[in-house]
């Protein structure tokens, strides 16, 4: 992502009322070009440049305003950039490890969710899809066990 990711997030914020601060700056950067990252991942490569407290009103207000969004895994969670500032896709959860696998831009999965809206008669402003199963690892693990 280029200058112009910095850009739409500065102004995103002052659309919504809010001023642009370092810890802000420093957050959307760190999930900038991100996988699907942990609060705690997020706390500890941060390195001390901001607390806990901080970082939760942080993403609260990302995800208020659409600069990011949850990728739940079960009763957990993680943080990623909206589409507004990431590729569209969805997601592969290992209900084992906790890892998260984009699923990049599927023609075939746009077009078969485009087909079921007008199925329905519905109008579809936003989807996600996560699949949940076993990574390659832990079917690995698995097999060994």
């Amino acid at each position: 992502m280029d200058d112009s990711a910095i850009r739409l997030f500065k102004t995103t914020l002052r659309t919504n009322n809010h001023s642009v601060t370092k810890t802000r700056l420093i957050v959307f950067n760190l999930l900038k070009g991100q996988e699907p990252i942990s609060m705690n991942s997020l706390l500890r490569i941060g390195k001390n440049r901001f607390d806990r407290a901080s970082l939760y009103r942080t993403i609260n207000l990302f995800e208020e305003i659409g600069v990011a969004h949850r990728v739940n895994l079960g009763w957990k969670y993680k943080i990623e950039l909206t589409d507004k500032f990431a590729h569209h896709h969805h997601h592969l959860s290992c209900t084992n490890c906790g890892r998260v696998i984009p699923i990049r831009e599927d023609d075939e999965l746009e077009k078969l969710i485009i087909q079921i809206s007008d199925t329905h008669n519905f109008s579809a402003s936003k989807h996600q899809i996560e699949i949940q199963g076993l990574c390659s690892k832990c079917m690995r693990l698995k097999v060994v066990m």
